[in-house]
């Protein structure tokens, strides 16, 4: 009955509106509970010994201890966390030897598998980009970075259907009716229907599509103050790739396929840059941090460590957890294994093995993010006490 009633109350909004879009981040002092998935088949976490863990020995597990107590600053109040978390607080000195002991002592890892038993999936990069912007609009600003629009209306299915608590439909009022939000070729248009929601005013729109894609980023102003902003909602429409557009219509190879080529094509063909933008009809809303954020938060609430966070579909890992990763170099063949820490989420991130790695701020991270995808596997680091059957 479920998938009626999705469609019946889509059917108000249509049902591109009833996506599971990403949120923005816990305000509150103690998220939802989480515990790991285990399905009655194949199990997603399977408990492995340490020795098992591929590259655990290769990584210095000391240059994660920052990023596990910024997890334990939103995991403290839990009980089967506190032991660990009391421990790594009285760490910080430890030597690497010291600190890998401490996590075998105080961990256990699980192999993560998807529902047919294989253990590879897919890596990719995210990271905060940096875009000029003014507070004002002007030849040299003219593209809006919005904030979350007055009208956008959000609705909650929980309370009335307990099992469609992970959809929330987003719409705006139309009279007496519920409508879907603009999309992106309706917000960006001549009409303008956001005018007066502006945050700031950036110099480039595909940059300012990739900030959206980010959710994260750097407004970088001419007086040379910088303000970080983060997402605060999104108009409902599901997301379509850009790039998957560009290799069906044979603009570009998948082999070629990257976000620095995505920019130069946009940068020769500067008449079809709408046209290519707009087929995704996803639009993210922004929200300024307090001047003192140095690193956005990602969806544990924390914030984010650059080489250290991971994204992560939280139906299979819990947040903050920590996750050993064995994967590669972007575009090369270069192992690359360490220990991060599961604190966000992402629109795109979906599935047992799929993850989404956090390259931190600039250019240069950038540049990283933007050719990452390689094939990872996933040893999930959870508390002794944490049941997992």
């Amino acid at each position: 009955m479920n998938k009626i009633y999705v469609l019946i109350i889509c059917g108000l909004l249509i049902l591109s509106s009833c996506a599971k879009p990403p949120e923005p981040p816990p305000v509150v002092e103690e998220p939802v509970e989480e515990v790991p998935v285990v399905d009655k088949g194949v199990p997603t976490l399977q408990i492995v010994d340490w020795t098992d863990v591929v590259g655990w020995q290769e990584d210095n597990p000391g240059l994660a201890l920052g990023a596990l107590l910024e997890s334990c600053s939103a995991l403290r109040w839990r009980p089967q966390w506190q032991p660990a978390c009391e421990e790594a607080a009285a760490m910080k000195q430890a030597s690497e030897t010291e600190v890998r002991a401490f996590f075998e002592r105080n961990f256990e890892p699980h192999q993560v598998s998807k529902p047919d038993g294989t253990t590879e999936g897919l890596l990719t990069g995210y990271y905060v980009p940096d875009l000029k912007g003014s507070r004002v609009a002007s030849d040299a600003y003219p593209y809006p970075l919005y904030q979350r629009p007055n009208d956008l209306l959000t609705i909650d299915l929980s309370d009335v259907y307990p099992d469609l608590s992970n959809y929330r439909l987003r719409g705006r009022l139309d009279g007496h009716r519920v409508v879907p939000y603009w999309d992106r070729n309706e917000i960006d248009s001549q009409k303008r229907p956001l005018v007066g929601q502006e945050l700031f005013w950036v110099a480039d729109p595909v940059e300012l599509f990739f900030l959206q894609i980010q959710g994260s980023g750097r407004i970088l102003f001419d007086d040379g103050e910088q303000v970080m902003v983060n997402y605060a909602d999104q108009n409902g429409h599901p997301y379509r790739s850009i790039g998957k557009y560009l290799i069906d219509r044979g603009a570009m190879p998948r082999s070629k396929m990257s976000m620095q080529n995505i920019r130069l094509w946009a940068s020769n063909n500067p008449s079809e840059v709408d046209d290519l933008l707009n087929q995704n009809p996803s639009y993210v809303f922004f929200r300024a941090l307090p001047a003192d954020v140095k690193s956005p938060p990602g969806a544990l609430g924390v914030p984010l460590t650059p080489g250290r966070s991971l994204a992560v579909d939280r139906r299979h890992i819990p947040l903050g957890a920590p996750v050993f990763v064995d994967t590669f170099w972007p575009n090369t063949d270069k192992p690359l294994r360490r220990l991060m820490m599961a604190q966000d989420t992402g629109g795109a991130i979906k599935g047992q093995v799929r993850g989404d790695f956090f390259w931190g701020m600039g250019s240069q991270a950038g540049s990283q993010a933007g050719r990452m995808k390689q094939t990872v596997r996933f040893w999930v680091l959870l508390p002794r006490e944490v049941p997992v059957d």
